[in-house]
């Protein structure tokens, strides 16, 4: 517990980055994880695991021990990243984000992942059926930006689909990858804009967009602070408290003010960044200083901010009521 407040880590991943799951077809696999691996290092403090090798398969002892054990945690989502252009089972596999959650049913919840230009639409709609109504996936994550091909998530033909196909199996709330491109992607197809259409399209769907879409934050904070079902995940920002706090403070004053705190969700992309503790601990520490409250018209981060964002806000979203999840987690413990 921290300071009293429910956390609610809204991303995990139990990655496989083992050589072994590298695809052999793809020459361009090594550099990829290699890029990956050295953007979770610059977000780590100096130091920090130096010791862990994180291009392996990490076992859900493993991130469960650097969630709930080393961190001050309630709940947190295993979230699938469908992935596939330089992994043989995607490098956070489905059967291992779901075993996961099968393992700790009270703290950990399933969150699917398909992608049309995998195996066709056809077979991610069938794999919408399958990890909703046979793994009990709560949400399902998109990442539209592949090589040597990218799709829109705007497509009607090809992402709407998919869309309508969640709202039959009762998935409410969508998560998509934006930004932060890996290895050597466009760019310019994880930008955020083509959202907007979804978001008018589908007005009782929720759309989580994570990676602040770093580099178009510009855009994205237009979109949400218009969008009221646009909600923004700083997944990989937060942890640049402990390196850059600086940044930190300038980006989330200015998302309390243009957005505002009710659609700010935490998450850790444990276990690529560590283990979530130290970053926490900055979190609950961080202030937005006079000079950007006076010069930019930042408000303060309160107490109250930190409640929902670390917790009640993705809560909300699951349907789940913090107090309750609290108790029974207590209640199995003993």
């Amino acid at each position: 517990m921290i300071d009293g407040l429910f956390v609610f880590d809204h991303v995990i991943h139990v990655y496989d980055m083992d050589d072994a799951n590298l695809r052999a077809d793809r020459p361009d696999a090594e550099s990829a994880r290699v890029q990956l691996l050295e953007s979770g290092r610059r977000a780590r403090p100096p130091g920090y695991m130096a010791d862990v090798d994180f291009a392996r398969r990490w076992t859900i002892e493993d991130v469960y021990e650097m969630v709930f054990v080393d961190a001050p945690t309630d709940m947190a989502m295993a979230q699938v990243v469908p992935l596939f252009d330089w992994y043989e089972d995607l490098f956070s596999p489905i059967s291992s984000q779901h075993a996961m959650a099968a393992a700790y049913p009270d703290r950990v919840l399933f969150c699917g992942g398909v992608d049309p230009l995998y195996r066709g639409l056809g077979d991610a709609l069938d794999q919408l059926d399958h990890q909703v109504r046979e793994l009990g996936a709560r949400s399902i994550k998109f990442y539209n930006g592949h090589l040597p091909k990218s799709w829109s998530c705007d497509d009607e033909q090809l992402a709407y689909p998919l869309y309508e196909r969640c709202r039959e199996l009762g998935i409410d709330v969508l998560q998509f990858h934006k930004g932060t491109p890996i290895g050597l992607q466009d760019v310019e197809s994880l930008r955020p804009v083509d959202l907007q259409r979804p978001a008018r399209d589908f007005p009782d769907m929720q759309f989580v967009v994570h990676h602040l879409a770093l580099p178009y934050l510009d855009e994205l904070i237009n979109i949400a602070s218009r969008f009221q079902n646009i909600h923004v995940s700083l997944t990989g920002v937060f942890n640049y408290c402990l390196v850059a706090p600086r940044r930190v403070q300038e980006i989330v004053g200015r998302l309390l003010a243009e957005v505002g705190s009710e659609r700010l969700l935490w998450g850790s992309e444990a276990a690529l960044l560590g283990s979530p503790g130290p970053y926490l601990d900055a979190f609950m520490a961080l202030e937005i200083p006079d000079d950007l409250q006076d010069g930019y018209g930042y408000p303060p981060l309160t107490r109250d901010d930190r409640r929902l964002i670390l917790g009640e806000n993705f809560a909300r979203l699951m349907g789940i009521d913090p107090t309750a999840a609290r108790a029974r987690i207590e209640e199995n413990a003993a």
